[in-house]
């Protein structure tokens, strides 16, 4: 089964962790030793980022290479599901009631950002 890197999806997640991380494009790319420019066309899809650049990418901004890809991971659907059944295996009623309110605003906030 083949499945393509969505270049879209990945600039627009490295946006989102770079924001989140307070970092400006000129900031991750000193970090990284790349051009400003360069972060701006990863983010917009129009290049393709190497695979050594996305790692770099990913420890500056404390996130897995998975957090990054996983649309393009199969199997990181299935191990996400199983973190969070572990998380909410020790959690009261109330407390997994919360935590899907949570998620759902979460989620919600996610969508009006694409």
């Amino acid at each position: 089964m083949a499945i393509e890197l969505n270049y879209v999806q990945l600039g627009q997640r490295i946006r989102r962790f770079r924001r989140e991380a307070g970092l400006t494009q000129e900031q991750l790319a000193e970090r990284i030793d790349m051009a400003t420019s360069n972060i701006s066309h990863i983010e917009r899809a129009t290049t393709q980022v190497s695979l050594p650049s996305l790692v770099k990418i990913a420890n500056v901004l404390g996130v897995s290479l998975d957090q990054l890809v996983c649309d393009s991971l199969p199997v990181a659907s299935n191990y996400l599901e199983q973190d969070v059944a572990k998380i909410l295996a020790d959690c009261s009623p109330g407390e997994k009631c919360f935590i899907r309110d949570v998620i759902q605003t979460m989620a919600a906030s996610f969508w009006e950002l694409r």
